[in-house]
């Protein structure tokens, strides 16, 4: 059951986003009694916190099943591929709702402020792994985060229209970049 109300959390935020996701929506949505759903869940606040630690968990689930079988003959621009699919994904969507949302709402910054966090920290040692680079040398961690900031900006983009083409189109060229810079 609780399964189900995480699903049913992030669905309803991709589809209606913060406000129009309620635990009526939402228990609806999960095939469960709001009864039930009060039980395990008595506030939207509750709720959508349990979904804060779901979505980190999906999250790495999703960035770990990309990686699986990376070429190494264009891997950079693999990595990159496996990076942007983090940020245009149902899961992130929904955790951009949060973001938002957190902007006004201290208790829920505070949580989602926690997660970005670790999750931030999380995807860059695994950029760093994947690129197979020491961030230590020259400018490989300022490179490394402007992938990620880079990702993050395209995945925002993602939001209002379908721009696969030219997210492509920039990715090819900063895998390039990357190639070129990235000190190995």
């Amino acid at each position: 059951m609780r399964q189900r109300l995480m699903e049913a959390t992030v669905d309803s935020l991709v589809e209606f986003g913060w406000a129009g996701t309620t635990t009526t929506v939402v228990s609806r949505r999960a095939g469960v009694s709001r009864g039930a759903q009060l039980h395990h869940f008595p506030s939207k606040q509750d709720l959508v916190l349990a979904a804060v630690d779901y979505i980190t968990e999906r999250r790495r689930t999703e960035l770990e099943a990309g990686i699986a079988d990376l070429p190494e003959e264009g891997r950079t621009r693999a990595v990159l591929e496996v990076l942007s699919s983090q940020f245009t994904s149902p899961v992130f969507f929904a955790a951009l709702e949060l973001w938002v949302a957190a902007r006004t709402d201290a208790a829920l910054r505070e949580q989602v402020g926690d997660l970005e966090r670790r999750i931030g920290r999380e995807t860059h040692a695994q950029a760093v792994e994947l690129l197979d680079i020491d961030e230590s040398r020259g400018r490989n961690r300022q490179l490394v985060q402007a992938t990620l900031d880079l990702v993050r900006g395209l995945g925002l983009a993602a939001t209002l229209s379908d721009d696969s083409t030219r997210r492509a189109a920039i990715l090819d060229a900063w895998a390039t970049t990357l190639d070129h810079e990235l000190e190995r």
